[in-house]
């Protein structure tokens, strides 16, 4: 079981930056803010074959502390292969079955990979943060 953060009722969106991403691989680094509206993931690094297990586990992981609508920010992965698509898509699978809303946001490579294998609708792909999160708000 990856280390969670216990969620405090004045972690809100807009209080500062999230301090320290937790390192998951060498290669990859998350962590995530409870806003008023839903969970935010914040990642950094790679998501390929190397870090997929680790990136699931993770928000997996965090879920299980809420019921909150999610958002996974990936606008500051560098890679995305396939194997991190398929952590994507049963991340969103999982969500789908929990009846949870999610969204997803990411950069241009990241939402060009998505839209590559056209699935920019089932991985709710939202242009940019403030959308995702104001989408689920809604």
């Amino acid at each position: 079981m990856v280390g969670i953060t216990t969620l405090r009722r004045d972690d809100v969106w807009g209080t500062g930056p999230i301090s320290e991403l937790q390192r998951l691989t060498v290669s990859l680094r998350g962590g995530f803010k409870q806003t008023r509206s839903c969970l935010v993931f914040y990642f950094t690094g790679q998501l390929d074959a190397y870090s997929e297990k680790q990136f699931i586990e993770y928000v997996a992981d965090v879920l299980k502390t809420s019921t909150s609508p999610a958002v996974l920010d990936l606008s500051k992965i560098d890679f995305l292969d396939s194997s991190g698509l398929g952590a994507l898509v049963q991340l969103a699978k999982q969500c789908t079955d929990q009846k949870r809303s999610f969204n997803l946001v990411g950069n241009s490579r990241v939402a060009q990979t998505i839209k590559l294998v056209r699935l920019e609708d089932f991985l709710h792909l939202a242009p940019d943060l403030s959308t995702a999160i104001d989408q689920l708000a809604a």
